[in-house]
């Protein structure tokens, strides 16, 4: 289903475009770095990391094994290895109803992914819905806060020219999208 651009302008960094689609994040080959919803200890698992690991080979648990484990909201980059991209920058998003402030830690991992994404050069990245899987976050309430925090005044670094949400659902993309155009509204959040 084709969806109309925004009718109001949209509050980004000059030069950044933001891209909302269905797919599988292990296929962008367009994109310099992905991110991994990752678990505390950077092993395959389930969901995306499951589906990051496989497509990446086993260099990339290798890699990931010294960096380990890592706490919610923290972000760590590797090599994509047998990935199309260059990096995979792995966040640990929170446990809904257990990891708290749940809000604030997974803000702090879309905001470390795009600090590390800005220290390495990443131009290009693709991030999945950190924590809505067997991590239980509500999938409104994550749309919600992962477009806070990447809106946010300076959370986008100086050469970063795309940020892409590669969902894996139909609903899923409904839902960002709900998300997003709510906050770029005349009375949304990013337009006070």
């Amino acid at each position: 289903m084709p969806i109309d651009p925004p009718t109001r302008p949209v509050r980004l960094p000059p030069g950044l475009s933001l891209e909302l689609r269905r797919g599988d994040i292990t296929a962008q080959p367009d994109l310099d770095g992905i991110v991994n919803a990752a678990n505390a200890a950077l092993l395959p698992g389930g969901g995306v990391a499951g589906a990051i690991h496989r497509a990446a080979g086993p260099g990339l648990a290798a890699e990931c094994r010294p960096l380990a484990p890592i706490r919610p909201g923290q972000a760590v980059l590797t090599g994509g290895h047998a990935l199309p991209n260059r990096f995979v920058i792995h966040c640990l998003g929170p446990v809904y109803g257990e990891d708290e402030p749940a809000a604030e830690l997974l803000a702090a991992c879309y905001r470390n992914a795009l600090a590390l994404a800005g220290a390495h050069g990443i131009a290009r990245i693709g991030f999945p819905a950190i924590s809505t899987g067997i991590f239980g976050y509500p999938l409104e309430e994550a749309a919600a806060v992962a477009f806070d925090a990447i809106l946010a005044p300076g959370a986008v670094p100086p050469g970063l020219t795309l940020i892409r949400f590669v969902l894996f659902d139909a609903a899923a993309l409904r839902v960002h999208l709900a998300a997003l155009h709510a906050r770029l509204a005349p009375d949304g959040p990013a337009a006070k």
